[in-house]
């Protein structure tokens, strides 16, 4: 397996003009557009018909993260604004939904727009939660490396963060929708099953999936299971060094329980589809797991770093996937276990051998981004083709925009 750490970015890029990023949803989830990548070949379609693509009795892989009402706005008494985007909790967690369900005042790691004007120690702002008014306050606690450590607080005491995100927030767009959020985005920035909160990004992939396609997929015997990977604010964050060694990746949260792990154990046979590059990290990491545990059965930590598939001792792995996946559900019941909560940091970067994943449905993604990595690891150089037909066929790029079935090339 080659180290991508000598990758040069500059070696990913592509003209995006502006008019190709898709600022708002189409009308219908299902009518965006759709490129099929296989074998070298391309075709064109939309969504609605991505069945007709797929074989047969594939198995297909959701990420049902749910996007939080991340960014907040608070007015100084002078009048000057400041905007606050809650990144992830600051604070040891063994569940999402635990934080998410806190009372009374979380601390938060987060962005802070207008920092060098916060001069006062608490800023304050009124909200309707039903009938009742509340008092939310926020208090900066800690200056880290990149980003700051904000002490939310409420009075009265006995709702939840999430309710206090939801009455005071608003959804995260990406930075490159140059607009504000609006009504639509409340429901479009969602994926339609979407149940865990935890993102401050939509797994963007599945933005285009309906009922209607569900159900056509269904007709064809092709099965779904859901994971969780919280989508962090580091999925846009833009590679800026020369060469990948100094590039850090965002670790995200990830949330497996056994009932999945044991279901794809016995789909292993089938052709695997992640939908979206969250859920691809997510099952190829769920393989490494397994590795580990082989190698070390009183492992303390199931996580997995941004380089360490690429170097020994997994980097030498020839383990089957199923051996893996069975090694990791035997752990995990020892344990008494019933699922996994740990930290996913890998980077799948051209020299990547996939190990579960047969194909991936995904958007299209900004030049030099770590998600158009994966995309070359996935079908090598052929990006570049795939890239320039759906630039010269109007094609609509970004979040909001049309996507692909890639079939990975091994």
């Amino acid at each position: 397996m080659m180290h991508p750490k000598n990758i040069s970015i500059q070696e990913f890029t592509y003209e995006l003009p502006a008019e190709r990023i898709a600022l708002h949803p189409l009308a219908e989830r299902d009518a965006s557009k759709l490129l099929v990548y296989k074998d070298g070949g391309i075709q064109e379609d939309h969504y609605s018909n991505l069945g007709q693509y797929l074989p047969s009795h594939s198995f297909l892989v959701f990420n049902n993260t749910k996007v939080i009402k991340a960014r907040l706005r608070f007015q100084k008494s002078s009048g000057g604004a400041i905007e606050i985007f809650c990144l992830e909790p600051y604070e040891k967690i063994n569940e999402y939904s635990h934080v998410m369900n806190k009372t009374g005042s979380v601390k938060w790691k987060c962005m802070i727009g207008g920092v060098s004007k916060w001069k006062e120690d608490v800023l304050k702002r009124n909200l309707e939660l039903g009938i009742r008014r509340v008092e939310l306050k926020v208090k900066l606690v800690e200056k880290l490396s990149d980003a700051y450590v904000v002490e939310f607080s409420w009075s009265p005491v006995d709702f939840s963060f999430a309710e206090i995100l939801e009455a005071a927030g608003d959804i995260p767009l990406p930075p490159y929708i140059k607009r504000k959020a609006e009504t639509e985005d409340i429901e479009r920035y969602q994926t339609i099953y979407a149940e865990e909160e935890g993102s401050v990004a939509a797994p963007t992939a599945g933005l285009h999936f309906t009922d209607a396609i569900f159900e056509k997929l269904a007709e064809k015997n092709i099965q779904k299971d859901f994971v969780t990977l919280h989508v962090g604010a580091g999925t846009f964050k833009p590679v800026k060094a020369a060469t990948m060694q100094d590039h850090e990746m965002h670790p995200e949260w990830i949330d497996v329980d056994l009932v999945f792990l044991e279901n794809l154990v016995s789909q292993l046979d089938k052709t695997v589809v992640a939908i979206g590059t969250t859920s691809l990290r997510t099952i190829e990491s769920l393989y490494w797991m397994g590795v580990k545990v082989m190698t070390d059965p009183e492992l303390p930590d199931l996580s997995i770093n941004q380089w360490e598939v690429y170097e020994e001792p997994l980097r030498s792995s020839n383990v089957k996937a199923k051996e893996a996946l069975v090694s990791l559900v035997v752990w995990l019941k020892e344990k008494k276990q019933q699922r996994i909560f740990t930290q996913c940091q890998i980077l799948i970067a051209p020299g990547y051998q996939f190990k579960i994943a047969k194909a991936i449905v995904t958007n299209f993604h900004q030049p030099q981004s770590t998600l158009l990595l994966l995309v070359a690891a996935a079908i090598g150089q052929d990006w570049n083709k795939v890239y320039n037909y759906a630039l010269q066929n109007d094609f609509r790029f970004l979040s909001y925009g049309d996507g692909s079935l890639l079939f990975i090339n091994h």
